[in-house]
């Protein structure tokens, strides 16, 4: 298993002009994502290095958007300001995770401006809301070359580390990892749930052309 992409949700600018910041300051392309029909979300892709990407995402017009916890929780961190709201680990076998928690896998899709269709099974939307810092579990039924970092610059950005309200532990039973395993390349700091300020991804740390920047 290995961190997929990490979930932005749009500030009061809007969707465009936050990808678009977010781009400035790690020197990557935007590319325009599409319409989540089961979520009532839209999204933008920054690509980024060894096969992983930032999904800047914003609430549509839509009644779904309000019935389902991940057009929830991207209005509840839009109205907060914006920022990161999730973050999503792929996995190989999906069933054994289902099979493992009890739960069972969601079918996602959505359609690219140039009319391709990109599809996958999620576990974990539920806790977007209930336990933001658990991420979501995700197997690509995509072919790899369809994966939205296929259009990351060359030598580019990559994500080196995350930085987690919550407990470690209880990430690492969700994902069904033992108290010795160690994520390669990428650094993990957990933080405390303090007061007011509940569990979740609050900052991420990238390496590239422009040096280390954590956002």
């Amino acid at each position: 298993m290995r961190v997929d992409h990490v979930g932005y949700a749009a500030g009061p600018e809007g969707l465009e002009a936050t990808a678009r910041r977010l781009a400035a300051a790690l020197g990557v392309r935007v590319v325009q994502g599409g319409p989540h029909p089961g979520f009532g979300t839209r999204n933008v892709v920054l690509p980024l290095s060894e096969r992983c990407y930032v999904e800047v995402v914003e609430v549509l017009d839509h009644p779904v958007a309000d019935k389902v916890p991940f057009g929830r929780a991207v209005r509840r961190r839009s109205e907060a300001g914006g920022g990161w709201f999730t973050w999503v680990v792929q996995v190989d076998d999906i069933t054994r995770f289902e099979q493992r928690l009890g739960m069972p896998s969601e079918v996602g899709a959505r359609r690219r401006p140039d009319g391709v269709e990109l599809t996958w099974r999620h576990i974990g939307v539920p806790g977007l809301l209930e336990d933001p810092q658990l991420p979501m579990l995700l197997q690509w039924d995509s072919p790899p070359v369809l994966h939205p970092s296929s259009m990351a610059l060359a030598g580019g950005t990559r994500l080196a580390g995350l930085e987690i309200a919550g407990v470690r532990d209880r990430v690492r039973s969700w994902l069904g990892l033992s108290p010795e395993c160690a994520v390669r390349d990428l650094d993990f700091t957990w933080l405390p749930v303090g007061p007011g300020q509940g569990a979740g991804l609050r900052s991420a740390v990238f390496t590239g052309p422009r040096g280390t920047v954590r956002i």
